[in-house]
């Protein structure tokens, strides 16, 4: 069985302000490419096809024209797409019906039945070019450790994702009664998994051990995690195909998997995806604002990528900086988004503070800003800004009374 693995497609999303739908465009006709070139017998989706969870109806217009081209590229492969936490569930369903009759089975979330989680909704039976059944993929959307459905009414909520899993693997054994490969399909964290590029305290991470999973697979097609890695032997995050902010400055790529039988190790096969908007950082080591500004100036002015500018900060940043920056590439190729800010740190380590929440109840809000200010930029808060936040501050208060 020939897998085409691909996850964290993120088609939507606005960077800095500005639309990525050239950037989405690019890879989804490469990845059509791909398709028509391997001819894999299933493409495994594995969740955040979208960046938020209410697309609009040109990012999802441009979603189904551009998965039915894939489909075309390949008209006998089996395409599974299951949501990331990114995705609507309900939303990427609406139209499950309607692609089932093309090979493309969209899962969503889990379903009961008569009060019976639908187990063979997430076991498909994936068939090759001449229509021998070569192996099943089985797909599970992305579902928070403590959100996992009930199997037994009796079962207390913390077993509930365990409970789960085993359930799912004898459901699975006694559907493959041939011994064929298996893939499984989930987006989550797996403890131990290399992070880089994810930033853990927006929504946080929740990590489930690889192996809580139970289902006896060949290969695991994870997604969630941007940064491709394997994880063991049969397990792998293909990674984002492009990159979805700056600190994932590593390549990019679709994965191809060649599954010979069952057990088997399975064969990697790592296909980069070029990006036409490259995200840099620049230069590699912080320079002062007036330099960084020289080397903005001079930037290629044909050069299509987005710019964030190393900055050393050794006073407050300039209030016109964003204003000189964006003035200094108006007439260029390339998008100007943000600074990376460098403190000095030999003047910020004797001023940072930690306070505990006992700590910060006791501290007026004045004082607590004193301590950001100081602990941010090196140096205590001017006087005409302390005057401003102590006029909001009485403000609040009085309307407060």
């Amino acid at each position: 069985m020939k897998i085409l693995h691909t996850s964290d497609w993120h088609l939507g999303q606005e960077f800095y302000s500005y639309s990525r739908t050239e950037e989405h465009v690019a890879f989804l006709e490469q990845l059509e490419e791909i398709v028509r070139k391997e001819q894999p017998d299933v493409m495994a989706l594995s969740g955040d096809i979208y960046h938020n969870a209410t697309p609009s109806n040109a990012v999802m217009r441009l979603f189904t024209d551009k998965l039915d081209a894939i489909r075309a590229a390949c008209p006998a492969m089996q395409i599974v797409v299951i949501a990331g936490n990114h995705d609507s569930s309900s939303r990427l369903e609406v139209t499950r019906t309607l692609w089932d009759h093309l090979g493309v089975h969209v899962i969503g979330h889990v379903e009961k039945t008569e009060g019976q989680i639908d187990f063979k909704k997430h076991i498909l039976p994936v068939r090759n070019k001449v229509g021998e059944l070569c192996g099943y993929v089985v797909a599970l959307p992305h579902i928070f450790p403590h959100s996992f459905p009930l199997v037994n009414d009796d079962t207390p909520r913390e077993e509930r994702q365990k409970v789960f899993f085993q359930t799912l693997a004898e459901k699975v054994n006694e559907v493959n009664q041939e011994q064929l490969p298996v893939v499984m399909m989930v987006h989550m964290a797996l403890t131990g998994c290399n992070i880089t590029g994810h930033d853990e305290v927006r929504g946080g991470m929740e990590y489930t051990d690889i192996s809580e999973l139970k289902v006896d697979f060949d290969y695991l097609a994870l997604g969630h995690i941007h940064c491709p890695q394997m994880i063991g032997e049969r397990a792998r995050y293909c990674g984002s195909p492009i990159p979805v902010n700056f600190e994932e400055n590593y390549p990019h790529s679709v994965t191809i998997v060649d599954l010979s039988e069952r057990g088997a190790v399975p064969a990697i096969s790592i296909l980069p995806i070029h990006n036409p908007w490259p995200l840099k950082t620049f230069p590699h080591d912080a320079v002062d604002f007036e330099e960084a500004l020289r080397l903005l100036e001079s930037y290629p002015s044909e050069e299509k990528a987005y710019l964030r500018l190393h900055v050393k900060l050794t006073d407050v940043p300039p209030h016109n900086a964003m204003e000189r920056a964006c003035l200094a590439t108006a007439d260029k190729a390339c998008r100007f988004c943000c600074f990376q800010w460098e403190k000095n740190e030999e003047t910020t380590a004797s001023v940072r503070t930690f306070l505990d929440v006992d700590q910060m109840k006791a501290r007026s809000p004045l004082d607590i800003a004193d301590l950001y200010y100081e602990s941010r930029f090196g140096q205590p808060m001017q006087e005409d800004l302390r005057g401003l936040l102590k006029q909001v501050i009485r403000q609040v208060s009085q309307s407060d009374q």
